[in-house]
């Protein structure tokens, strides 16, 4: 005796969808298909959406951080000025008691030097 194997009964072509109509299997598989592009658009939409935002991010960030650098060389030049101003005060004193302050401190500067060397 014989056993019925797969396929047998059934006819040709019908294979895929366990004995249901063509018309129902090609309906399900059109809405799959719809859904599947409906899902790809959506999906390329959150693509676009989520560039635009790494974009727009990285552009405050760079704003903010030239905002930041701005307010740093504004203060960096108020001290520079300072300096510059105090240097000029230094100038139109005595130029031999600077030039002995300046002797002084490096004599200091070099015997501080050699005293650290010798205690290695």
């Amino acid at each position: 005796m014989r056993r019925a194997g797969l396929g047998e009964g059934v006819p040709p072509g019908n294979y895929g969808n366990y004995g249901y109509g063509n018309s129902g299997y090609n309906a399900c598989e059109e809405e799959n298909e719809r859904l599947t592009e409906s899902l790809k658009s959506k999906v390329t939409a959150i693509k676009s959406v989520s560039i635009s935002l790494v974009i727009t991010y990285k552009n405050q960030k760079n704003k903010l951080i030239a905002i930041k650098l701005d307010s740093e060389f504004d203060s960096t030049t108020g001290f520079l000025g300072k300096t510059m101003g105090k240097l000029k005060i230094l100038s139109r004193g005595s130029q031999t008691k600077l030039l002995c302050y300046m002797m002084l401190f490096s004599f200091f500067v070099f015997f501080v030097i050699y005293w650290i060397i010798k205690l290695r």
